[in-house]
């Protein structure tokens, strides 16, 4: 990708813009190098309410909030309340409750408006990108996504 100068020689805005995120999903991608699964999680924590979030839904099974680091204009996580470590270590049993983190994520993305789409990811592992060993889902939405997401 380029730089776009304006006719004085200056980076965009936009360009700017883009290097940022760049550098946040760098950060991601690190963190999520030496992540390991095992032990308590900040999501185990916010589900006990023990450090706060603002809960966008929650029930018996599941709680959603803002992500604390935004990879697109809307981003939401939907987190199952029972710690399951990974999607690839989810058991037959999980099937009704991750078949329900999917509504939640659909409720979540019409209430804030994603009327026009998004998208809902889960990292798995290391090389998935996965920094939190909680399973949970994210919900990107309010701008185009690209594809492939890299």
């Amino acid at each position: 990708m380029s730089a776009r100068r304006t006719s004085h020689g200056a980076i965009s805005g936009a360009d700017v813009n883009r290097r940022f995120i760049f550098a946040i999903m760098a950060d991601e991608t690190a963190k999520a190098q030496v992540a390991k699964p095992g032990g308590d999680t900040i999501f185990g924590k916010i589900i006990r309410k023990e450090i706060p979030a603002t809960l966008l839904y929650e029930d018996d099974q599941c709680v959603a909030f803002p992500d604390i680091s935004p990879q697109a204009p809307t981003h939401i996580l939907v987190v199952p309340k029972k710690p399951i470590v990974q999607l690839s270590q989810a058991e037959d049993g999980d099937a009704a409750l991750l078949g329900h983190l999917m509504i939640v994520a659909k409720k979540c993305a019409q209430e804030a408006g994603l009327s026009k789409g998004y998208r809902i990811v889960i990292n798995d592992g290391q090389d998935g990108g996965q920094s939190v060993y909680h399973i949970h889902l994210h919900v990107l939405g309010g701008r185009t996504m690209r594809w492939p997401p890299g």
